[in-house]
């Protein structure tokens, strides 16, 4: 009979770790996921590359960069690129702008996700870190243009998978970002004067590093 109990304690013991476990993993299930995704790539998640200075471009070769925006549900901005597409030679750095504006009486956090498309492309699009990945927020009625500047490496010119393509689609979605306290909210970057400062940096010409942080698949 003792044994029998204590069997069954030792299964009761074992089953409640292994709940508590798995409520654990469930709670941090999306920090971990989106964890493994940044380290391998997986699922179209950005792989961080150390930045690194544009090299010198001896191609006349030339490359169309689209631009495409959207806003996910819930979101009441307005949010689009100034341009459709530019064009520019490989290895040449071009500045683009977006625009965003925010529709409601309240304000609002947001925060942007990109991808490249032809995914082949995305070892090759260089730019410098804006406005995507981090918390975004904008007053009532507030709105923001945000400078871009990116170069499409002309190695894409010598790999077989992609010396064909001269296009590259760069898109950007924003998200609405739910419940979050007061203090995150003060929290989150300025969208307004964090791209004002940008563009005054650029408009100096401070030497700035480009990173490759375009979605693989």
């Amino acid at each position: 009979m003792k044994s029998r109990l204590s069997k069954n304690v030792r299964i009761v013991a074992a089953l409640s770790l292994i709940l508590v476990f798995m409520t654990g993993l469930v709670a941090y299930s999306p920090t971990l996921y989106q964890l493994f995704c940044q380290v391998t790539g997986y699922g179209g998640t950005v792989q961080r590359a150390d930045a690194a200075p544009r090299p010198v471009s001896e191609s006349n070769e030339i490359v169309t960069v689209r631009f495409d925006a959207n806003v996910g549900a819930g979101l009441a901005w307005e949010f689009r690129p100034e341009q459709r597409e530019v064009k520019t030679r490989f290895g040449e750095p071009v500045r683009a702008y977006y625009y965003a504006k925010n529709l409601s009486d309240e304000t609002l956090v947001g925060r942007a996700v990109f991808n490249v498309t032809p995914y082949q492309t995305a070892p090759y699009f260089f730019k410098i870190e804006c406005f995507c990945f981090t918390n975004e927020k904008l007053a009532p009625g507030e709105s923001a243009r945000m400078p871009l500047v990116l170069y499409v490496d002309e190695q894409m010119l010598k790999d077989e998978d992609t010396m064909g393509l001269r296009e590259v689609t760069l898109s950007y979605t924003f998200y609405k970002q739910d419940d979050l306290s007061p203090e995150e909210v003060e929290s989150a970057r300025d969208l307004k004067t964090g791209s004002q400062a940008l563009d005054a940096a650029l408009e100096a010409r401070t030497p700035a590093e480009f990173d490759n942080d375009a979605p693989r698949r």
